[in-house]
């Protein structure tokens, strides 16, 4: 199994972001779609997930959904099997005041967002994706609420291979990753093609890295 992936810690779809000292580039400006364009044909699955960081970082609803239908749109040249989730609503409705500021602080310092702008934009772009499948004509995955605990918007870390398995459509008693942990720290250290790490440029040619369950992952 290849992965071609482009991920992050609060990754923006259309603009540079940054999470601690490290920068990275946009998913529309990032390497993966010259990779998709270059490669062999094959049998193809496409995910789009993680929304709401742009939401975070003060774009407006229809900037949002214009990044994520242009993301569909290059993904439907290379194929027609792609799922779109929505965003963690129930987690996200419950969250109080005191909790949404410490959670800011802590994850999105830059962020000046109320509760109330948050929830506000959270619900139009959600009704968006929603839209934006049925017109694209791709499936739309809603994101279960008891996958989230304290942080509202990351799926929990025990819970990542069953959440996974039901988005990616897997039988529950199928072949599990013999070290998840493993895997996740592989991932995890895995140097995308490009980032800056206080404003130094740093560029990793991706020539498909093995992990220990025997996929290859392209990371950009």
């Amino acid at each position: 199994m290849h992965v071609i992936a482009a991920l992050g810690h609060g990754r923006s779809y259309g603009t540079d972001s940054w999470f601690l000292a490290r920068r990275l580039p946009g998913i529309l400006d990032s390497g993966l779609w010259r990779h998709l364009d270059t490669a062999s044909p094959s049998s193809t699955r496409a995910f789009i997930t993680d929304v709401g960081n742009d939401i975070a970082y003060g774009f407006p609803p229809d900037q949002v959904l214009a990044w994520i239908d242009e993301a569909i749109h290059r993904l439907q040249r290379v194929t027609a099997d792609i799922t779109l989730t929505d965003l963690p609503m129930a987690s996200i409705r419950r969250l109080s005041v005191p909790k949404y500021l410490v959670y800011r602080s802590i994850v999105l310092p830059s962020c000046r967002l109320s509760l109330g702008d948050v929830l506000e934009r959270a619900e139009r772009v959600n009704a968006g994706l929603e839209a934006l499948a049925a017109s694209r004509q791709v499936k739309f995955f809603r994101l279960r609420p008891d996958w989230y605990g304290f942080d509202p918007i990351h799926i929990r870390p025990a819970l990542w291979q069953r959440a996974w398995r039901q988005i990616l459509g897997v039988a529950e008693h199928g072949e599990r990753i013999a070290s998840p942990f493993l895997e996740r720290w592989r991932l995890y250290v895995m140097a995308p093609e490009r980032q800056a790490f206080f404003g130094v440029e740093r560029v990793t040619a991706q020539s498909g890295v093995r992990m220990p369950s025997g996929a290859r992952v392209w990371l950009f």
